[in-house]
């Protein structure tokens, strides 16, 4: 089987799972926008594939790279200490879990390397980052130190709340409802966040790209694939919205993105995706119209060729000499 082929196979392979099941509650609600807005890249978007974890290579840098980059996503969270259970019980929610014993040699050799610093509190010991992880650096540079896949779920998980409670927003939001269309500006507001998310996930594969851990090939037809959800959404909508909002909402800080840290910066961001769904109301009318065109196209042609498919094979045994 050639790359390629192996490639499109694993990602096929992907999209028939019924939920990479996980038992994890904030993980299945990013898995129901998805499947909501989305469904073509449905388990696409999660997957994680690591050549050095697959051959047993590089393991211990694979780990120290997974375990900085759960405290990177607690430190975006404004949780600058975290405990080693802590540790224990976001590694499983990502990536394939390892033992304790494991996290904690890890976390101490990252200690040694003076990486990280402990203070203890009683029997419980806090890590935190030594010095300030950097700001604005290179993806390139930036994944040989940090796993960037806890912080760009985290920042998933965000606007999935937002996209699961979008009516109850709109209603807190717009209080004067006059001459406005109540269920087309949640529709609106769905459909703004629901393209953040794509737009996250998209930004999360283009760095797994330059991890000297994964499977870099894989993760190139990942980020096409997104891209594709993204263009059918997105491609006759306003430059000022994709820009302005779409695009600045969906990067964590240490690539330019929107610090959703404070209170105030999330009732800021969700002030204006709730203008946006009505300052844009046309524009996303239009971009909807077109992007269900696309969609009823796509069922037609899918369904003509599984018909001519099956079509071919009666041929085929009808032609077949009888033995």
């Amino acid at each position: 089987m050639s790359n390629k082929s192996e490639i499109d196979e694993i990602l096929i392979e992907s999209s028939k799972l019924e939920g990479i099941e996980t038992s994890d509650p904030e993980l299945k609600l990013i898995d129901k926008v998805i499947q909501d807005f989305a469904p073509e890249i449905a388990y696409l978007y999660q997957i994680r594939e690591d050549e050095a974890e697959e051959q047993q290579i590089k393991t211990g840098r694979l780990h120290e790279n997974r375990i900085l980059g759960i405290l990177l996503k607690f430190y975006f969270q404004g949780k600058k200490e975290v405990t080693t259970g802590e540790f224990e019980e976001e590694y499983k929610r990502y990536f394939k879990e390892i033992a304790r014993s494991t996290t904690s040699t890890y976390l101490n050799i990252l200690k040694k390397d003076s990486t990280l610093s402990t203070k203890r509190d009683g029997r419980i010991v806090y890590y935190f980052f030594k010095e300030k992880p950097p700001v604005v650096i290179k993806p390139f540079w930036f994944t040989r130190i940090f796993c960037i896949v806890p912080a760009y779920f985290n920042r998933a998980l965000f606007f999935a709340n937002l996209y699961i409670n979008a009516e109850e927003v709109i209603h807190k939001y717009f209080t004067d409802y006059e001459n406005l269309d109540v269920d087309i500006l949640i529709r609106n507001f769905q459909f703004i966040t629901g393209l953040i998310i794509l737009n996250i996930f998209k930004n999360r594969s283009s760095k797994c790209i330059f991890c000297p851990f994964s499977k870099r090939e894989l993760y190139n037809k990942l980020e096409e694939r997104i891209n594709v959800a993204i263009h059918d959404r997105l491609d006759v909508l306003p430059d000022e919205l994709i820009k302005g909002l779409i695009e600045k909402c969906s990067e964590i800080p240490i690539f330019n993105g929107t610090d959703i840290q404070d209170d105030d910066i999330k009732e800021n961001i969700i002030n204006e995706i709730s203008n946006s769904a009505n300052l844009y109301k046309k524009d996303l009318d239009f971009q909807i119209m077109v992007s269900s065109r696309r969609k009823d196209v796509r069922i037609t042609q899918k369904v003509a060729l599984k018909k001519d498919s099956v079509e071919d094979n009666e041929i085929t045994r009808v032609s077949e000499p009888v033995k």
